[in-house]
């Protein structure tokens, strides 16, 4: 199963954060937009991801809530209907929450750099350090580290939650 090492933190200054990772040498931002689609699953997470009418991915991923970088597991297929899918497993699993967000999506050598303006919430970084597998953990930590130091990201700023937790409790909470 592909893996990688993420961590997840606010942002406070959006622009500042994207030209911290030019200057670094990432590669050009891609803009996304993506509405995920969670649905109930006992052995981790499973999401659909939906880019357009025609375009979309079901994910499977495996990752402990923790404000630290931390390893995750995932699966990803393809699929060219989306919105058939989503009614397919919200009948069969039920639906337990929507994230919609415009990413934007940089390369830093192995490392993927999304910054993320999530509806309801505002906005985010996630770093996925992607693993071979040869690669341990504790290499893809060290490298989470660096970016974040090179990146601005503080460790107050970091987030143990996935977005669709931390809707759900905003939504609960009012904050």
């Amino acid at each position: 199963m592909p893996r990688n090492v993420e961590i997840k933190a606010r942002v406070r200054d959006r622009s500042a954060l994207l030209a911290r990772a030019q200057k670094i040498g990432a590669s050009r931002p891609v803009e996304i937009v993506q509405e995920d689609t969670f649905f109930a699953c006992s052995t981790g997470r499973l999401k659909l991801r939906a880019f357009s009418e025609s375009h979309g991915e079901l994910i499977f991923y495996r990752r402990p809530d923790s404000t630290q970088p931390k390893e995750s597991q995932y699966t990803i297929c393809p699929t060219s209907c989306p919105s058939k899918l989503r009614e397919l497993l919200a009948s069969a699993l039920g639906e337990c929450g929507r994230v919609r967000k415009k990413r934007t999506l940089l390369l830093v050598g192995k490392t993927r750099i999304h910054i993320d303006e999530v509806e309801g919430l505002g906005d985010f970084a996630e770093l996925e350090v992607v693993l071979s597998e040869k690669d341990t953990v504790d290499k893809g930590i060290a490298e989470a580290r660096q970016l974040m130091r090179e990146l601005g990201i503080s460790e107050q700023d970091l987030v143990d939650k996935a977005y669709v937790d931390l809707l759900k409790n905003h939504r609960s909470t009012g904050h």
